[in-house]
Formats: structure tokens, sequence, C-alpha cells
């Protein structure tokens, strides 16, 4: 029995590559078989096709050809394996003596097919009969409309939708294209060789459709060309809806310039009078008008089929496309509204897909008016293979969730990140003065710490009063417009969003990493600003409280174990890494709510409130909307910073591993501290040097981190290859190598004056 589950298991294993030799495929065709046997007949001609570099057992087939034999058993078949290009090559030289260049092994075994029912004409009518009856028999327009276009918003019920997919495949009696491709094609690779189909090739394989084709059949038939209208039909009505819907035509607004459009909203105090909330007429709008055009492109090619001129045909056709691209200008117009007033995952879901039909229409238009040129139908196929392997993939789902969830988070926190980039000397300056302002607040937030873990409170309650401690210095910096060392690059990456949008162009990457060696810099100011005002201020305080009360804020001991737990020998990188975290999580929070805060117009439902604007009047009541909407973000994100790095720590130490906060102003004021308590004599520790250089990988880390993970997330709202980030580090890298002071300090007057808006 054993003996027999092994066999049972290692045929299952070799199925995977195995499969019929090509005279056997060919013997069996059977153009009067059901449905479901001539499909599955097709999917192991493919899979035939797309296996290995050579081709097993048909050395021979040939020859039964040329002799007139119907059929060739797979048990008869030479046993000679010869390589697939030699034989594509011999066999093509004897009807063309035209050499050929070594090709793609796909290419190679269609050309072997190709000669062989060339020399078998009982073979190849069965062949072109299956295709054309399958064609004929299938619904079309779930490949053509469906395939690769996301049905669920939700990521859950999309998962369960792909896994279920993959567990198990569609039936091949299922009288349905899309199963037919997905059971035939399921690479990438294959869609590859498709769209690289040579000229010869393509001839030949539309030849194939039309061969032994009798009369009855043809008035049976109904022309593919007629399955891509319908489609384009189908899609046109799927874009008019979505377009036409409250959700989107709320959003579409007129086309201008809002450059300035932030500007001028808080300096009016009317909050109505916004451009992009202007109603736009039903009939202006290209969705209205996108179904009537489809539907006039219907009837002008039945009077063109019906003898008609082709000029009437032609215009309808260039209306469609002109709609077609005012419809993809709108939905431009819709992502540019969702940026100014409030990104939701559920509307850009809908314009996406709707953006992806319209691309999918235009694309079987070009098709549909191509029917004659091989390449057309390659490249549509190409892209359906590609579109159908999409829809199915858990990982691209994946991708294309987390590419949405990031547009979301981005794009309104970089309108307050654009401020934080000091790009030329006087911005410079001023960020090192707002940095020195926030040492100096850091001071009391050291001294209240080091009080607070004096008391020796329980751990989690004592996490709970330093995240307040935490978050009221933050609050207070944040109203008096100072700055905290490596919070910037949390809250000023996703400006670099916007900016990726240009890098397809030589001019573009140098703005982009203008910006990134901009903000770097400014994070050298920050940091410089930050150090060198709580460290000797700290000190200052300690040797003060000496004086006034002779004794220390703390102890020697701990003073010398605060030195040790800031060693670069310890955890100390570690536990940097990991704030860096914090910082980011705190900027998603902030970008989280400045958006939340827009998209449901909280600011207009201030400013019009009745019993606000009986209260404070108008103009005080649209202060007050313009206030909250101005200081949203901060206040979420400074909240939400101070009370994780009291909570985070403590919780991760009672229940995962120990942590503690290591942030470079912070652990610098706690130096300060910790020297003025140990005197003159703590310079010859080497503690104390390693706590300096654990300080220094503080700044790198925490800078480093934040910005890594914000620029990830910026490139995923993006959607950006990987060849193209990997050309913008090696951009960055050459930057530095050129001229690497503009890291620690501007040039001379603006380095570039193309500021993002």
């Amino acid at each position: 029995m054993f003996d027999s589950i092994k066999r049972i298991i290692k045929k299952w294993r070799a199925s995977r590559d195995g499969g019929h030799q090509l005279d056997a495929l060919l013997a069996i065709a059977d153009r009067d078989a059901p449905y479901a046997e001539r499909s599955a007949w097709l999917i192991d001609l493919a899979h035939w096709i797309r296996r290995g570099n050579a081709v097993r057992g048909g050395a021979n087939a040939p020859t039964a050809a040329a002799t007139g034999a119907a059929s060739a058993p797979a048990s008869t078949a030479a046993d000679e394996t010869v390589n697939a290009a030699s034989t594509a090559n011999a066999t093509h030289a004897a009807a063309n003596p035209a050499p050929i260049k070594a090709s793609i092994p796909a290419h190679t075994r269609i050309r072997y097919l190709l000669h062989v029912l060339d020399r078998n004409p009982a073979w190849k009518a069965n062949v072109a009969g299956i295709l054309r009856a399958l064609l004929r028999e299938s619904d079309g327009l779930s490949l053509l409309c469906d395939a690769g276009m996301p049905v669920h918003s939700g990521l859950v019920g999309a998962v369960f939708e792909r896994v279920e997919a993959a567990l198990i495949p569609p039936a091949p009696n299922r009288r349905e294209l899309s199963a037919i491709v997905t059971l035939m094609f399921g690479s990438e690779r294959d869609a590859d060789w498709i769209d690289s189909l040579p000229t010869d090739l393509l001839v030949r394989i539309h030849a194939l459709f039309d061969y032994a084709r009798d009369t009855d059949e043809a008035g049976d038939s109904t022309p593919f060309s007629l399955d891509l209208l319908a489609a384009l039909h189908n899609l046109t009505c799927q874009i008019s809806s979505t377009g036409l819907s409250q959700t989107v035509r709320s959003r579409l607004g007129g086309n201008h310039d809002t450059s300035d459009e932030h500007d001028a909203h808080d300096e009016h105090t009317d909050h109505g009078t916004d451009t992009a909330d202007m109603r736009v007429a039903m009939e202006s709008q290209p969705f209205y008008r996108l179904t009537r055009a489809m539907l006039a492109l219907e009837t002008a090619h039945q009077a063109y089929t019906a003898g008609g001129p082709q000029e009437p045909l032609l215009r309808e056709v260039n209306y469609l496309r002109l709609l077609l691209d005012e419809c993809r200008s709108a939905t431009g117009n819709v992502f540019a509204h969702l940026y100014r007033n409030g990104v939701s995952v559920d509307i850009v879901f809908q314009v996406e897909r709707m953006r992806m039909r319209i691309e999918r229409a235009e694309h079987l238009l070009d098709a549909w008016m191509a029917q004659h040129d091989p390449h057309a139908g390659a490249r549509l196929t190409a892209e359906l293979v590609r579109a159908n392997l999409a829809s199915q993939s858990v990982a691209h789902l994946a991708r294309s969730n987390f590419s949405l969830l990031a547009r979301k988070v981005v794009e309104y926190s970089a309108d307050t990140g654009e401020h934080y980039i000091a790009r030329d000397r006087a911005e410079y300056l001023k960020m090192m003065r707002m940095a020195a302002g926030g040492g100096l607040v850091t001071v009391v937030t050291v001294c209240v710490k080091f009080a607070i873990t004096g008391v020796h409170f329980p751990a989690m309650f004592e996490g709970l009063l330093a995240g307040i401690n935490y978050a009221a210095s933050f609050l207070l910096m944040h109203f008096l417009h100072f700055s905290l060392a490596t919070k910037q690059p949390a809250m000023t990456a996703p400006t670099l969003a916007r900016e990726l949008d240009g890098v397809g162009t030589p001019a573009g990457v140098d703005s982009f990493v203008s910006s990134v060696t901009a903000l770097m810099r400014t994070q050298a100011a920050a940091v410089l600003g930050n150090v060198l005002l709580v460290f000797p201020v700290c000190l200052g305080v300690d040797l003060l409280w000496h004086a006034l009360f002779h004794t220390d804020l703390i102890s020697s001991d701990k003073a010398l174990a605060t030195l040790r737990s800031f060693s670069l020998l310890g955890p100390t990188p570690f536990y940097a890494a990991l704030t860096g975290v914090l910082l980011w999580s705190s900027s998603l929070l902030a970008g989280w709510a400045d958006n939340w805060f827009i998209l449901h117009r909280v600011g207009d439902a201030l400013a019009y409130n009745r019993r606000l604007r009986l209260t404070l009047g108008a103009a005080g009541a649209a202060r007050l909307a313009r206030f909250c909407r101005s200081n949203v973000a901060g206040v979420v994100g400074n909240i939400t910073l101070g009370l994780m790095l009291g909570l985070v720590p403590a919780i991760l130490t009672a229940f995962a591993f120990s942590f503690e906060v290591r942030h470079v102003t912070l652990s610098a004021g706690s130096i300060g501290v910790a020297l003025g308590v140990l005197g003159p004599d703590a310079l010859k520790l080497p503690a104390l040097w390693w706590a300096v250089a654990g300080v220094a990988s503080m700044a790198i880390l925490n800078v480093a981190v934040s910005f890594a993970l914000a620029f990830y997330m910026a490139v995923k709202s993006r959607d950006l290859r990987r060849n193209a980030v990997r050309s913008l580090r090696g951009a960055i890298w050459q930057r530095l190598k050129r001229r690497p002071l503009e890291l620690v300090w501007p040039v001379t007057g603006p380095a570039h004056p193309d500021r993002v808006q």
C-alpha cells in the first residue's frame, strides 16, 4: 500500500512539468468534442508550448504528417530529444531558406507547431475548428472587461476571494474566456513572450483561425470584433455610472489652478466659496456624454457594415477617444480635490478602478480599430494575461491596498511638511533658532522626567506620567513654534511624495535629490540647535540646583547608570531605531487627523455653527475654524508622540521585551544632568564617551529610520517600480559623494528656487 501511495505522490509531482507530446496532442484534437474536452485540450497545448527548452518526441511528427498519418501515439514517438531552436531552424529552413534568429523557447515551439500543422491538413483543420469554436462559445466579456479589475474595496473580502481562487482553480467546462486564460497562462513570462511574438508567427497564427472555415460555420459564428465592441460598450457604461455617482460627481469641480488654494481658503472667512465645490453642469461632463457617444459609434458601425461610408464611423471613434481622454483628465481632478479636501480610501478605490477601466477601454478601442494588425491583438492579449494574473495575486492585492493607504496618509500631511525643509541659509538659521528654543523646553522635560522616575511609581503609571510630560512639552514647542530634532523627517518626508511625480526626467530626479539633501541638512540644524542648548543648560541647572539646595537632581549612582545605559556598546542603537519607528508612527496619526478634519469638513461645521456665531460672531467662528485647521495635525501628532514615548516602553517591557526611549535631545539633556552630578572626574570615565557616541548613533538612527519609513510610504503612494527607487538611491549617493558638505551647511543663496507648494 505504501508503495502505491509513493507512486501516486511521485506521479503527482511529475505531473507539474509533465504532459502529452505534441504528436499525441494533435492526434486527439476533435473539433466536435464537448466544450470541456476542447478547452482541456487547448490548455494541454498551451502547457506544451510553455514547457522547457526542448521539443521531445516531436522529431518524427513532420514525417508522419507528410505521409498523411492521422495520428501518432506518444509511445511510438522517437525518444530522441532535439534542441527546440535547432529543430525549428531546420524545419523552417525547408520551407523558407531565409535565416532566422535564435528566439524565445515558446516562439520556437509555436513555430514548430505551425510547421507540423502545415504538413498535416487534417490536424490543422481540427485545431483551427477548436480555436474558432472556443472563441464563439465562450463569454469574452469576463476576460475583456473584468480581468484585472478589483471587485472589493475591502482587503479581507478580496484576500478570501483570491485565496479561494488559488485553491480552487476554474474548471475548463466554464464557458468563460477568463477561465481558459487562467488555466493556460500562469506566469508573467507568458505575457512577455506573447507580447514579443514576431510578425511572421502572428500572421501564421491569424491564418490558422481562418483555415478550413466552412460556410455553415461562418454563418453561425460571432466575430470576435463584436465581442470587443460589446466589451467596450460594457466598460463605457461602467465608467459613466461611476463618474456620475454622487461620491465622484461632487468632487469633479472645475479646471482651475489650485496652487494657492490653501492660502486663499485660510484668508477668507467664507468657507463655502471654494471653487472646487462649484457645481458643474451635467451636460458638460464627459461621463454623461460617454454612453451616448458609444451608442453613436455602434450605430455608425452597423451602417458601415451594411455598406455605408467609413467617414462617420471614424468620426465617432475619434469623438469617443476624445471623451475617454476627458474622463481620464476628470479623474485627475477628483484626485486633486481629494488631496485638497481629504482622502477617502473607498473613493480612491472607486476612482482608481474607473481609471483602469478607461485605460482598458482605450486599449480595446485600439485593438478593435486595428483588427488587421497582428501586433495589436498580441499586445491586447498580453495585457489581458497580465491583468488576469494580477487579479488573482494576493501579493499584488497587498501592494495595491498599501498603495491606497499610503496615498491617504502622505498627501495631506505633505502640506505641513514643506515648512520644515530649510532650502537656503536663511531658513537653515531659522531652523537652528527654532531648535534652540526646543532645546530650552526639553531642559524642563528632562528635569521632570528625573523627578517622575525618582518616585518609583509602578511601571505603567510611571509610563503614563512620562507620556504626559513629553506630550505637554511637545505641545508647548508646537504653540511656541519651536522645533524638536528628529521629528521633522516623519512629518516632512511625505512632501517628497509630490516630487516623486517628476522623477521620470533628469530635472525631476535632481529636484528630488536636492529636496532629500535639504531635508537631511535641516535635521543637522535641528539636532545641533537642540543639543547645543539642552546639554549645557541641563548641566547648568544641576549645578545651580546643587548651589542653592546642596543636593543634586539625581544621585551619583543614578547618574552613572544613566551614562552606562546610553553606551553605544549596549542596546542603544536598537532602542534608537525603535524610537524612530515611534516618531514615524506619530506622523501617521497626525496625517490621519488632518485628513479626517478636512474630509469631514469640520472647519466648515465650526465656521457656520449657529451657537458659535452667536457667541463669537461670524469672524470669531471663522478664526476658530482656521485655528483648529492649522493645529489639528500638530496637536494630535505631539500628544500621540508623547504618550507613545512614555507608554510603549512600559507596555513592551511588561509583555514582550525590554525597551527604553532613546531620543537624541532627551538623552543629551540627561547626559548634561549626569555630568553635573559626577563633576569633572566624569571626563575620565569611558562610560561618558561611550554615552556620547551612543547619542551620536541616536541622532543618526532617529533620523534615518523615521525618514526611511516615511520615504517608503511616499514611494508606495506613487507605486514606483524597484528600478526607479534604485536609481533614486544611486542619484542621492552620487550627490553626497560630489558635495558632502551640503548635508551640514546650505550653499550660498537659494539652492533651488523652485519650492514645492
